[in-house]
C-alpha cells in the first residue's frame, strides 16, 4: 500500500460491548481515535469505561497509549446506526449467532460511510457464513483477535472473491497503524488458523490427562515452562529451523520418525461431560487458593512484560 492509499480513520464503532467489543474500544482510544459503542444491554456502558479504565496502564505501558488518560471520545448508542454514523473501521463483536449477526448487518449497511470497512471479530462463525446478512459484502471483511485485543497482537484478516478490492488491504493498514500484527487467512477453514492451533494443543493436553500420564496442573506446566516460553518468541517452524546446525532439513532428517511415531499416539477425543469434570476438578488445585480477578491480573501482567519484550510498538 502506497502513502497515498494510507487508510485514515479517526472515527470507529465498536458494536457489542461485551468481553471483546469493550476490549476493542480501549485499544482504538488508546490509538486516539473517537469510538462509539452499540450495546442496547443494561449496564453495558458502565463495563465498557470500567474496562477501559483498568486497561490503560498496560496500553501505556505496552506504549499503546500516548497519555494518561483517553484524549478521543468514546460515546454509547443504543441505535447501531447512529453508532457507525461517519465511522471510517467498525468492529463487530456481538454474540455468534447468525440470526442475530445477519440482522445486524441489514440495520446498519445503508448507515455505513461509502469508504467505511466492517470487521466480524467472529471465531466460530466463517466469513461465508456471515457474508449472507449483507446486500453488497464488498467491505466487509474478518478481524478476528485473539483475547483480550487491547493486549494480544494478533488479528487474522480475510478477505474471499466478494470482497472489494483493497478492503483487506485497507483493515490491514487500519489494525498494524494502532499496534497489531495481521495475518492473512487464505482459505475459509472453522476456527481460522490460531484457533486451530491452540486446539490441537488443548486436544492433547486432555489426552493427557485422561491417560493418566500427568496432572491438569502438571501438564499446564510442561507448557508455560517448556515450549511456550519459545513459542512467545518465534512459531514451531521457525524453532525447529534452529534445531539443527543445518536447518530445518537437518531437523526433519534426525527427528522424522520421532515426530511420525508421537503422532500416531495423539489422542482423538472430545469434550464430553465426564472429560470436562476432570479438567474442572484438576484445576482446583490451583484455583482454591485464587480468585478468577487474581488470575487475570497475572496473566495480563505477565503478558504485559512479554509483549514488551517481543514485539515493542515499532515492530508491530
Amino acid at each position: 500500500m502506497s502513502t497515498s492509499d494510507v487508510f485514515e480513520v479517526t472515527k470507529t464503532a465498536a458494536l457489542g460491548g461485551g468481553l471483546i467489543g469493550r476490549s476493542w474500544a480501549a485499544l482504538f482510544l488508546a490509538a486516539g481515535k473517537d469510538v462509539a459503542v452499540f450495546d442496547p444491554a443494561p449496564g453495558a456502558e458502565k463495563q465498557v469505561r470500567e474496562s477501559v479504565e483498568q486497561a490503560w496502564p498496560t496500553l501505556r505501558a505496552l506504549g499503546l497509549a500516548a497519555s494518561d488518560a483517553p484524549e478521543a471520545e468514546l460515546t454509547f448508542c443504543t441505535d447501531a446506526r447512529e453508532a457507525v454514523d461517519g465511522a471510517q473501521f467498525v468492529q463487530e463483536s456481538i454474540p455468534e449467532r447468525i440470526p442475530l449477526k445477519h440482522a445486524l448487518y441489514t440495520e446498519i449497511e445503508d448507515a455505513l460511510a461509502a469508504d467505511a470497512v466492517l470487521a466480524t471479530s467472529a471465531s466460530g462463525l466463517t466469513l461465508s457464513e456471515l457474508q449472507g446478512g449483507w446486500r453488497d459484502p464488498g467491505r466487509f471483511v474478518l478481524g478476528h483477535p485473539f483475547n483480550p485485543p487491547h493486549l494480544i497482537p494478533l488479528v487474522e484478516v480475510m478477505g474471499n472473491d466478494r470482497t472489494a478490492a483493497g478492503v483487506l488491504d485497507r483493515a490491514r493498514s487500519f489494525y498494524e497503524s494502532i499496534g497489531k500484527v495481521t495475518i492473512e487467512v487464505r482459505r475459509e477453514v472453522p476456527g481460522h488458523v490460531a484457533n486451530r492451533l491452540q486446539a490441537a494443543l488443548w486436544r492433547e493436553a486432555i489426552h493427557l490427562v485422561n491417560e493418566g500420564v500427568a496432572s491438569v496442573v502438571d501438564v499446564d506446566k510442561a507448557v508455560s515452562s517448556g515450549p511456550g516460553l519459545r513459542w512467545a518468541t518465534m512459531g514451531p517452524n521457525h524453532l525447529f529451523h534452529l534445531g539443527a546446525d543445518g536447518g530445518l532439513e537437518e531437523f526433519c532428517e534426525h527427528y522424522t520418525d520421532s515426530f511420525n511415531t508421537w503422532w500416531d499416539d495423539l489422542g482423538v477425543l472430545h469434550l464430553d461431560d465426564a472429560t470436562v469434570a476432570t479438567l474442572v476438578e484438576g484445576m482446583k488445585e490451583t484455583t482454591a487458593t485464587t480468585t478468577h480477578a487474581e488470575l487475570v491480573a497475572r496473566r495480563d501482567a505477565l503478558l504485559t512484560a512479554v509483549i514488551a519484550a517481543t514485539h515493542p510498538p515499532a515492530h508491530r
